[in-house]
């Protein structure tokens, strides 16, 4: 491999990363702001009810998700990989500014919240081909034996998304009073998410990716061709992915706002132990690239789900107790157990769609996945226990899923073989 060639994928990954930060940076802020904004714009003498309407925005923001893989899906197998991902972090970035000069209800009443809806689906259309877009241009580029360490470094960006996300409005609960965060201080981390778009857009300026070619279905979409050759492949990447996606939903997102609200933690405590969490998540995501590069892809995503099946019970007790260093080892854990499927899936994904069709296959179940599974997990982890009444519910929902995907990480090599030659040189 030439030093160019070299060169030439550093930066892509460098730029095609960077987005990531910012869609998940954007995400767990929102997740983690959820008790705020469920005040500001959702007010209700019921706490239950404010808290479920702010994460049923979050939902909304998820289940535009398919809607903006099929239009980006499109884009990228028609007319290359890089215009999807300027136009999905500058649509992010303006929805994160807009959001920080949103007005409150108090100020504009039900119109504040109609706004942060729409604000919410622009968004969630907008970051579909992202992540997906993404990992396939750096996959498609990598060498063989380092398919899954170059996928991992997507979710590697992802997580530090998290960590700006958690960290973020951490330090601003730790500095201001509760008063001055719920007046203006909220606004802030998503100014911050400004930023990052605008430094995302910057590198991705200068992205290198081979033009697309002529396909059969030239005259038609690539989209419609995928739903029409390959349902089963879409239902089966959906099925995958979710343990992935309801995980990191029910620990960083669901927990943390329950923990927070039970008595003897405070927010900023529980904002502590998530994102000390999510940094070691971080850390280990390219460790876990560069095993299932050595020991395979099925053997390493096999082996996450069946810790994750062990561990949820076990773990979900931990972080139900009363001591703030249980529930850490306890989120700790199940952190440990969902590494690995983050780290691995792009590259999964990637391998098991048809050659010509990556951008529309993977986004498409990607972000069915994360419509249905991800950004719904808060609120029906917070309705599964209130109307139950047992707090275990949680577990039980990541144990069930983990099975489901277990069974379709057994056929990857499957689908891999079926697929179709996989590198692809930057031009």
């Amino acid at each position: 491999m030439t030093t160019q060639i070299k060169q030439s994928r550093g930066r892509s990954i460098l730029a095609a990363a960077s987005g990531n930060v910012l869609e998940w940076y954007d995400f767990t802020v929102y997740g983690f702001m959820a008790s705020t904004i469920a005040v500001l714009f959702f007010p209700s003498e019921d706490k239950v009810a404010s808290l479920l309407s702010a994460f049923a925005v979050l939902a909304v923001g998820y289940a535009a998700r398919p809607v903006g893989s099929l239009l980006f899906g499109h884009i990228g197998d028609r007319f290359g990989r890089k215009p999807v991902l300027i136009a999905s972090v500058m649509t992010m970035g303006l929805g994160s500014v807009a959001i920080a000069a949103l007005p409150t209800y108090d100020q504009i009443g039900i119109t504040a919240a109609v706004l942060l809806v729409l604000i919410r689906i622009a968004q969630g259309i907008s970051v579909a081909g992202e992540y997906t877009t993404s990992g396939v241009l750096i996959v498609e580029q990598a060498p063989a034996d380092r398919r899954a360490l170059t996928g991992s470094w997507i979710a590697f960006a992802m997580m530090w998304g998290c960590v700006l996300g958690s960290a973020v409005p951490t330090l601003i609960s730790n500095v201001l009073t509760d008063e001055q965060m719920h007046s203006w201080g909220w606004r802030i981390p998503f100014v911050v998410g400004g930023l990052i778009a605008f430094l995302s857009t910057v590198l991705r300026r200068h992205l290198t990716e081979a033009a697309p070619k002529a396909q059969e279905w030239e005259l038609g979409s690539p989209v419609l061709h995928t739903l029409k050759r390959f349902p089963g492949l879409i239902f089966e990447m959906v099925v995958l992915v979710i343990p992935v996606s309801v995980i990191y939903f029910v620990i960083f997102v669901y927990a943390v706002t329950y923990i927070g609200s039970e008595p003897g933690f405070t927010s900023a405590e529980a904002l502590d132990i998530t994102t000390v969490n999510l940094v070691i998540m971080a850390l280990f995501v390219p460790v876990c690239g560069y095993l299932a590069d050595k020991v395979g892809l099925r053997a390493a995503m096999m082996g996450a789900a069946i810790s994750a099946i062990v561990l949820a019970l076990p773990c979900w007790w931990l972080m139900l107790s009363t001591k703030l260093e249980l529930v850490f080892i306890g989120q700790l854990g199940l952190t440990l157990a969902s590494t690995a499927g983050w780290a691995l899936s792009i590259t999964a994904l990637t391998q098991m769609a048809p050659q010509h069709l990556r951008c529309s296959t993977v986004a498409i179940g990607y972000n069915i996945c994360l419509a249905v599974f991800g950004g719904t997990t808060p609120f029906v982890a917070t309705y599964l226990v209130h109307e139950t009444g047992d707090t275990f519910a949680p577990a039980y929902y990541i144990v069930l899923v983990s099975i489901l995907s277990a069974i379709v990480i057994w056929r990857i090599p499957k689908h891999i073989a079926r697929a179709g030659p996989m590198s692809v040189e930057p031009e």
